[in-house]
């Protein structure tokens, strides 16, 4: 079973009334933050590309380094697993990258039959391929599809909200988050959601860049 999926801001709407009936923490923070976004996207093998391309790299070079495989036409697992290594190089990916790459195109993934999967199959799935850790496969199965009960807890800036938001001495360990987060299910990906949305919020009130 894959669970609720989330394809509206109304689905989103209702987890966090949800988490603000649940957790008084939540219900303020929603008031800083103001309504959370939908942040759906595509799913399938471009956006595991552009995660592995994303890695390590400011978020210019990131958007560069995809234009320029875009403008190669060598975003599809097929025009990947055909390129030299010369041609990937020539649009800016490391020699790591271009092994996770040609890893990704090489690994046979029925995209569309991860969308009916169970979200732990899907992770577990996703994480046995070279270049893509857990976090990116839950944020892959949160927003490309849609899960609504899926957390990242590895992530740093949740990790910083959670700290800010429960007014924690220390940032939580992953493992310390995942427990936390435990509490806020069935809607643990909208937790995550307005969470990022306090990162920002509290950050920009501190002046921290």
């Amino acid at each position: 079973m894959t669970g609720r999926i989330i394809r509206t801001n109304d689905c989103v709407a209702e987890g966090a009334d949800y988490l603000a009936r649940i957790e008084p923490r939540f219900a303020w923070a929603l008031g800083q933050t103001g309504p959370l976004p939908l942040r759906r996207r595509k799913d399938g093998f471009e956006q595991l590309l552009s995660a592995i391309v994303s890695q390590q790299v400011s978020v210019a070079a990131a958007d560069a380094i995809w234009g320029r495989l875009k403008a190669a036409r060598l975003t599809g697992p097929r025009k990947v697993a055909w390129a030299s290594e010369e041609d990937l190089r020539a649009c800016g990916l490391s020699r790591q990258k271009i092994r996770y790459a040609k890893a990704l195109a090489g690994a046979g993934i029925d995209y569309a039959a991860l969308r009916n999967r169970p979200t732990d199959e899907v992770i577990a799935a996703l994480i046995e391929i070279p270049g893509i850790g857990r976090w990116t496969a839950e944020v892959y199965a949160m927003f490309s599809l849609g899960r609504a009960d899926v957390f990242a807890p590895g992530d740093l800036a949740l990790q910083e909200a959670a700290r800010l938001l429960f007014e924690i001495d220390e940032r939580p360990t992953e493992r310390a988050l995942r427990e936390m987060a435990e509490a806020w299910t069935p809607w643990r990906a909208v937790a995550a959601r307005l969470l990022w949305a306090y990162y920002r919020v509290a950050k920009d009130r501190e002046g921290i860049r």
